[in-house]
């Protein structure tokens, strides 16, 4: 049997529904797609994607 080397550079896939939390991970992104349907605003995305947390709805000021 081989060894799973060759896996460590492999894009894994989240699932997350509409509250922001990740329901399922997978390295198949045909399988996350499946499964995000299954969540009412489910979303695939790459695992480790960066996310925007900035509130744009604020102003932002400068010091003077």
């Amino acid at each position: 049997m081989g060894c799973n080397c060759g896996n460590k550079n492999r894009k894994m896939y989240e699932v997350v529904n509409a509250a922001g939390k990740v329901v399922y991970t997978s390295a198949s992104k045909p399988s996350a797609d499946g499964v995000a349907r299954r969540y009412e605003g489910g979303t695939v995305r790459e695992k480790g994607a960066a996310t925007s947390t900035a509130k744009t709805d604020e102003p932002t000021t400068t010091p003077a």
